[in-house]
């Protein structure tokens, strides 16, 4: 592309001396500065309260109404900050778009992908239904759906995660913007589905030539398409620079601890030793045992009935941790609510301590569950808002009446030495804690009734990189003080490949591999297995890139 040397084009965004606040004692931004050249992808990388968000909304103008905002930031040489209403629309999807972390919710429900590809058209110009069917179509083609003039009349329900996250970037793209805000935009996808999409980004850069704000916490994701890296920290930035050169010397304390703290599946490249297939402190009694399981979800609307898990089989020993992996949709989390009595199998049996859950009394079954416990992915769901945090730890003793008040209480008090929460913690509110801390009580609370078998179902996903990192050293060392045995489900390969001594691998609600942790997600022998493994971006630009160039990938800058 030929530049106007006499007129050169301003970069797609400058932020000079970004200061945000709002009426806490602490700035939410104190004097960010960066710009982003077109072609480039720049990413701002931090722990939550760091300011990305922040920063990226004064970018598209949408800062709350309470927000202060000094200093000064251009989008394609227009100033945003002081722009009226007006203006800013006028700007927003002309020049800067937005691509959201979550496409369920940036998608009208209620009506087609065309039509909301048609609004954001006619929102900044004219043109007949005809011509904005067309363009919508070429834009479905160019974000790389598949029968794109077939999707253009299908609602956000009937396409997968991947698809709609698509969409969502293709209503960015409508207008040609010089500027793309993507806010943590594969947090919420599989490891495979992330991989397609950050190649998509790489080939709409070079595209369309513009400039690309990459918000996230993933240091993979950063290693894999980043040219450029802003690293901040309670609303400063701390470090910056290419991302060889962050990656590979970082300067700063706070940037070495980010890059510390990322869970890495050791280089395929290089080959890795298998690890123990008997783990310590194990013995060979199954606390769970799997046989045969089918279950099958009844269909809707008329819709066939659909099997979510199809013969699946497997033990967990006790004191051992098992993994499960897979895509959505593979089966995952129907497993852990069967195995724990919340779905019916329809074929096959669930044995805890050797007794099956479907043909136990009533009674029976209540003390086989007392051996079960869950932690939820989202703590802030699961936890009630009205109770205290000992009241939470509390309620599952109080529930299955064990011990009298005093023992309870004591046991409150050891389960928050144990999750590392001082004592004073057990008055507040789960709105008074941070995310690491909450997961720390939603812990707790599984451990209160002592249970054999923890079933963990992404319990670390919507952490930060270091938080995340904490609580699975906690996970790690309270499993080896209880001995509780444990389902951890995710499909993060690298957390999956720290804490798990065995590994199932589901696909379509069937088991392909199982093995060995670190032996199956390093030297994997299943083809869906290892494509698995193949997609998770390295926390390394040097490994990443070299692994494009193996597979024969792109990566102009």
């Amino acid at each position: 592309m030929t530049t106007d040397n006499t007129h050169p084009r301003p970069p797609a965004l400058v932020v000079d001396d970004l200061r945000v606040r709002f009426d806490y004692p602490r700035p939410a931004v104190s004097g960010i500065s960066l710009h982003v050249d077109r072609g480039e992808i720049l990413a701002l990388v931090g722990e939550s309260g760091s300011g990305k968000t922040i920063t990226a909304q004064a970018a598209i103008g949408l800062l709350p109404t309470a927000a202060h905002a000094s200093g000064s930031v251009r989008v394609d040489g227009v100033e945003v900050l002081d722009a009226s209403e007006a203006q800013l629309r006028s700007l927003r999807g002309d020049r800067v778009a937005m691509v959201f972390q979550e496409p369920q919710t940036a998608l009208n429900p209620s009506q087609t992908v065309g039509w909301q590809l048609r609004q954001a058209l006619r929102a900044h110009r004219r043109v007949s239904r005809a011509q904005a069917r067309r363009r919508a179509v070429e834009l479905l083609t160019l974000v790389e759906i598949d029968e794109p003039d077939v999707r253009v009349d299908q609602y956000p329900h009937q396409l997968s995660g991947g698809q709609k996250q698509r969409v969502v970037i293709a209503l960015a793209l409508a207008n040609d913007p010089v500027l793309l805000l993507a806010d943590e935009p594969t947090t919420a996808l599989d490891v495979s589905v992330q991989q397609e999409i950050l190649g998509l980004l790489r080939r709409l850069r070079d595209h369309t030539s513009a400039g690309i704000l990459l918000i996230t916490h993933n240091l993979g994701v950063v290693a894999d398409i980043a040219d450029r890296v802003v690293v901040v920290q309670l609303g400063e930035v701390v470090e910056s620079g290419d991302v060889h050169e962050i990656f590979a010397h970082p300067t700063q304390p706070y940037t070495r601890q980010l890059l510390a703290a990322v869970p890495r599946l050791p280089d395929g490249l290089d080959g890795a030793a298998p690890g123990n297939s008997v783990p310590a402190g194990t013995d060979d009694r199954p606390v769970l045992a799997v046989e045969n399981l089918t279950v099958t979800h009844p269909g809707r609307f008329g819709a066939a009935p659909r099997t979510a898990l199809d013969d699946v089989s497997f033990t967990v020993r006790r004191g051992e941790v098992v993994g499960v992996v897979g895509e959505s949709g593979s089966g995952k989390t129907t497993l852990g609510r069967a195995i724990g009595g919340l779905v019916p199998a329809r074929a096959g049996r669930i044995l805890i301590d050797g007794d099956s859950i479907a043909t136990l009394p009533r009674g029976q079954l209540r003390a086989i569950r007392r051996k079960l416990a869950f932690v939820p992915q989202d703590p802030s769901a699961s936890l009630d808002p009205r109770f205290t945090v000992a009241e939470s730890i509390r309620e599952p003793l109080e529930i299955q009446d064990i011990g009298t008040r005093t023992e309870r209480d004591a046991r409150v008090a050891d389960l928050l030495s144990a999750v590392a929460l001082p004592r004073p913690f057990a008055d507040r509110l789960p709105h008074e804690l941070s995310g690491g801390q909450r997961q720390r009580v939603a812990l707790a609370r599984a451990l209160s009734a002592d249970p054999e078998l923890l079933i963990a179902d992404e319990p670390t996903s919507a952490l930060d990189v270091s938080v995340q990192a904490r609580v699975l050293d906690l996970f790690a060392d309270l499993q080896e003080e209880f001995g509780f045995a444990a389902i951890f489900i995710s499909h993060d390969l690298a957390v999956v490949e720290r804490v798990a001594d065995r590994v199932v691998v589901l696909r379509g609600g069937r088991v392909v591999e199982t093995g060995d942790a670190r032996t199956v997600l390093t030297t994997p022998t299943d083809p869906y297995t290892r494509a698995l493994v193949e997609a998770v971006p390295y926390p390394d630009p040097v490994v990443q890139r070299r692994r494009h160039a193996v597979a024969g990938v792109s990566h102009a800058s």
